[in-house]
């Protein structure tokens, strides 16, 4: 792609967005600097998805788009990464919609004074002095130290002519190669053995728009720690508390108010613009880093974090919560009557970290079980769970793939039991779940079993399409026979929302005249698309 248009910034938001859920942990384990705490990753990945919640859907033009996108990472910011991280995205964005003017009306490019690659290095380059100036004491060997390898070497690539998608090449390659020395410009990270978490994210974001323009994913592995030389990084002193807030105050009253926070503590990050500010800080004196904000302004959404309780737990008192994503009304009252609590999800509505960390907050519960019922809403219940964890919550993930699997899960949940022995039997009811499904194709497509054409019924078992038939009946007598033929004692059948009762009686049929020793379960679930899932235990 030679043109940075909406819809590619809809495409890098999506990309950087599943890329981030995978790298989370492994820039979770990077994290000693500037506070051993491990959420780098994650809060990464939270200030990235927030920014992607706020893209409203439809048409809009590309002013619209960015300014959503990064007032969107402007309040949903999380640490020192994740704000550093916001200001990054809105100069970006606002330097771009200078440079290349888009119509209103159609979102369509309309007189640019620069070319596509131009304006782009331009917004890196501008991205990041605003990010330097964003942080009251700059450190290099950080995500600032990337952020600037960035642009110089993407406005180098522009300066000679280069393509857009070159240019970002160009921006990732020396990204990449900033990132490597970062783990002997810091002591802190060469003691550690590792390269700077912050820095590591940023790659990942930049690799997503590579990918984007050229086409091709982009794989970016996130360096793993290698030998630590002296002692151990993690031992450092420093301030107790992060402090977070947004602020409602003037433009011309902020530079003052950034240096009065750096006399109170250090990691001081204020970004934003237009009367609306993120804070941060770690300090010892949280009562004055709020009070300076009251000084100038109103603070609101306040967040503070005492670092010990990051790693050091205190005995929850007793309570538990089972919270499930749903993919149907029937199903939401299958896990409901079981004693979870509900987030909608399913096919075209992936549920949001924020979510799941609302319903968390909502149960007051000090222990937490999350089922995620499909494969893409685990790194989003990973996410939440990292993130509750820093709060002195206990929660576990069982990676249940599919909804049948998180019915598995319920049935056994016994919030009598102690925490780890009901973790561990939710766990293996879902483990010993195999899992299938028919759909009908809704496009002409290459599948693992060969080439569908639409209307074809299809036939998905363990999460790959294994049938392709010209008939719904024959596609579940086919994933079931493919089920059971690795044994099985209870065959689960939850129905779909638009789904011909003949297709459960067929199956519950076959099943009584071949499988005896089968018991058979037939539930109204409602999911859309889906007309049967199907789950043998």
């Amino acid at each position: 792609m030679e043109e940075l248009t909406v819809e590619v910034l809809r495409a890098w938001a999506r990309t950087a967005l599943a890329d981030l859920a995978l790298a989370r942990t492994g820039i979770d384990e990077l994290n000693v600097y500037p506070v051993p705490d491990g959420d780098t990753g994650t809060n990464l990945y939270l200030t990235w998805e927030a920014a992607c919640d706020a893209l409203p859907k439809g048409e809009l033009s590309f002013t619209e788009a960015i300014q959503a996108f990064g007032r969107g990472a402007l309040l949903g910011a999380r640490g020192n990464s994740g704000v550093i991280t916001s200001q990054l995205i809105r100069a970006c964005g606002l330097r771009l919609d200078e440079n290349l003017p888009h119509d209103r009306e159609s979102g369509v490019l309309a007189d640019p004074r620069m070319s596509e690659a131009a304006a782009f290095a331009d917004a890196l380059t501008y991205a990041a002095d605003a990010a330097y100036g964003a942080v009251a004491q700059p450190v290099e060997g950080t995500m600032l130290t990337v952020a600037r390898a960035a642009a110089t070497g993407a406005m180098t690539a522009a300066n000679d002519g280069k393509t857009l998608a070159d240019v970002c090449l160009a921006a990732v390659a020396s990204a990449r190669q900033a990132l490597s020395r970062t783990t002997e410009q810091l002591d802190v990270l060469r003691r550690a053995g590792v390269v700077d978490a912050g820095g590591a994210g940023l790659v990942v974001i930049l690799g997503a728009m590579e990918s984007v323009l050229t086409g091709r994913h982009v794989r970016v592995d996130v360096p793993a720690r290698v030998e630590p030389q002296g002692d151990s990084a993690e031992s450092q002193d420093g301030p107790a508390y992060e402090v977070m807030y947004l602020l409602d105050a003037s433009d011309d009253k902020i530079g003052d108010f950034r240096q009065s926070l750096a006399a109170l503590g250090d990691s001081v990050v204020v970004v934003g613009g237009d009367g609306l500010w993120n804070v941060h800080v770690h300090t010892d004196d949280v009562g004055a880093a709020i009070e300076h904000g009251i000084d100038i302004g109103r603070p609101h959404r306040i967040r503070v974090t005492h670092f010990d309780d990051q790693t050091h737990h205190h005995e929850p008192a007793p309570g538990r919560a089972v919270i499930a994503v749903v993919a149907g009304d029937g199903l939401a009252g299958l896990f409901a009557e079981a004693g979870a609590r509900i987030i909608r999800g399913g096919p075209g509505r992936r549920c949001s970290t924020g979510e799941l960390l609302q319903a968390i907050e909502q149960s007051q519960a000090p222990e937490i079980v999350i089922l995620p019922n499909d494969q893409d809403s685990i790194a989003v219940a990973e996410a939440a769970a990292t993130a509750a964890r820093q709060d002195g919550l206990r929660v576990a993930v069982i990676p249940t793939r599919a909804q049948v699997q998180g019915l598995a899960a319920i049935a056994v949940h016994d919030p009598e039991r102690s925490f780890d022995d009901d973790v561990v039997h939710l766990s293996a009811a879902a483990g010993q779940t195999r899992h299938g499904a028919v759909t009908i194709a809704v496009k002409d497509a290459w599948t693992m079993a060969g080439r569908c054409r639409i209307g074809d019924a299809l036939g998905v078992v363990d999460g790959d399409f294994a049938l392709i038939t010209d008939d719904l009946e024959a596609a579940a007598l086919g994933v079931v026979d493919r089920l059971l033929g690795g044994g099985g004692e209870l065959l689960t059948v939850v129905t779909g929302r638009d789904a011909d009762p003949a297709l459960a009686d067929a199956v519950e049929r076959h099943v009584r005249r071949h499988r005896k020793d089968v018991d058979v379960m037939v539930y109204d679930g409602g999911q859309d698309r889906y007309p049967l899932l199907i789950g043998v235990e």
